[in-house]
């Protein structure tokens, strides 16, 4: 069956050909995420945070009065399990919308297979140059495009005084869309000010000993190491491996997992947990409105603490807000409207911050941050300069200290 006429069997099924709703019926929107694998602390996190933002849609009466139903299907992390899911999703189920999963390695395949029935794919967690280099024009990511996350961080360290800047780094990444990126940007910004690369290494993503490689990090005796991480486990396994070394760089920074708040602590142990950096452009104690409400409402329905909050769940959030402005905007549910709409250049409210997507569908609007975690708190230290910035705590005290 040719393409066309699928896209127009898809659509006629779920909505009508204007993109409305019979008087009463639900709005479905279709979310494969990753429910187990490697990516589960994220995915349970973005299923935490789409469905407090649906709840605070209901609670509103709806998306144009109609009730919003998320059907959330598991994806296992499996790039392969992703396409089936949001095939399935708007092939057989007939959805009207469609949000993405969790990562760029899912993102990019999961926005190709939404793309051929001309949906729009709004997402939290895909912004690896990758995924905009696709040329893809339905894919929309609310939050930090991730080439730039480390800038702040290597901007900051590169403008220490001589005396107190380290002289050497360990770059140590993962062979990820998401974590690769990042490195040669800061690589580019440190080298100059004198802080020499004494180990760089890309390990695959399967990787499931991380010892070799975190010895191989202690031995180099990096004063600062910067690993490309995905997950709360790979910098776990870093943490203890430098740990049993006895080994303590001045400066540790990972690319995920110290935002995860609670479930980074819980499976480092508070005593590790000072010190230890990560790029991101949310935390649970910023200032916006809307992000306190939505943190409330977080620490109401699953406990814990502001800074406890996973900033998956804020970004996540983030993209009801953005999919729930443009159908209000477009006054239905019509794919191709929505994604014209988020390429008009319409400046947009979220959690997270403004929104407003460039050609590629990234959201260049969104400011990089350095977060820290300094005793049980998790805190803003960059950019300099900011008012919600805090001092950073340098060096890194000891493990356990």
């Amino acid at each position: 069956m040719a393409a066309v006429s699928i896209l127009t069997m898809v659509t006629t099924s779920g909505a009508s050909s204007n993109g409305t709703l019979a008087k009463g019926a639900p709005v479905t929107i279709g979310i494969s995420l990753s429910l187990s694998g490697d990516f589960s602390a994220d995915g349970i996190a973005f299923d935490q945070g789409y469905k407090l933002w649906a709840a605070d849609v209901n609670a509103k009466g709806g998306l144009l009065g109609h009730k919003v139903k998320l059907d959330i299907v598991s994806d296992a992390s499996s790039p392969t399990q992703v396409v089936t899911n949001y095939q399935d999703l708007i092939s057989v189920k007939h959805v009207n919308l469609t949000f993405g999963p969790f990562s760029s390695l899912l993102t990019l395949p999961a926005a190709k297979a939404v793309s051929r029935y001309g949906y729009a794919m709004v997402e939290g967690a895909g912004g690896a140059p990758s995924v905009f280099q696709a040329g893809l024009t339905n894919v929309f990511d609310v939050a930090l495009p991730v080439a730039n996350s480390l800038v702040p961080f290597a901007t900051w360290i590169s403008s220490l005084p001589k005396s107190q800047r380290p002289t050497s780094v360990a770059y140590v990444t993962s062979n990820d869309p998401f974590t690769e990126p990042q490195i040669p940007v800061a690589q580019k910004i440190m080298s100059p000010a004198g802080i020499k690369t004494v180990y760089n290494k890309v390990f695959p993503a399967e990787v499931t000993d991380y010892t070799p490689i975190a010895d191989a990090v202690a031995a180099a005796k990096a004063q600062v190491v910067v690993l490309g991480s995905v997950d709360v486990p790979t910098v776990a396994s870093f943490m203890q491996a430098f740990e049993q070394a006895h080994y303590n760089p001045k400066v540790f920074i990972a690319t995920a997992g110290p935002d995860q708040g609670a479930s980074f602590v819980k499976v480092v142990g508070a005593k590790n947990v000072s010190g230890v950096m990560v790029p991101n452009s949310w935390y649970g104690l910023a200032a916006n409105p809307t992000s306190q409400k939505m943190v409330a409402e977080y620490i109401a329905k699953y406990g814990g603490t502001a800074a406890g909050v996973n900033a998956d769940v804020a970004e996540a959030y983030g993209v009801g807000q953005v999919i729930a402005a443009a159908v209000k905007a477009t006054g239905g549910f019509n794919n191709a409207k929505i994604i014209k709409y988020l390429h008009s250049g319409v400046s947009l409210k979220t959690v997270l911050g403004g929104a407003q997507f460039n050609a590629l569908g990234e959201n260049p609007q969104m400011t990089a941050y350095t977060f820290q975690w300094q005793g049980a708190k998790f805190l803003q230290v960059n950019p300099l300069g900011n008012p919600n910035t805090v001092k950073i705590l340098f060096p890194k005290p000891a493990w356990g200290g």
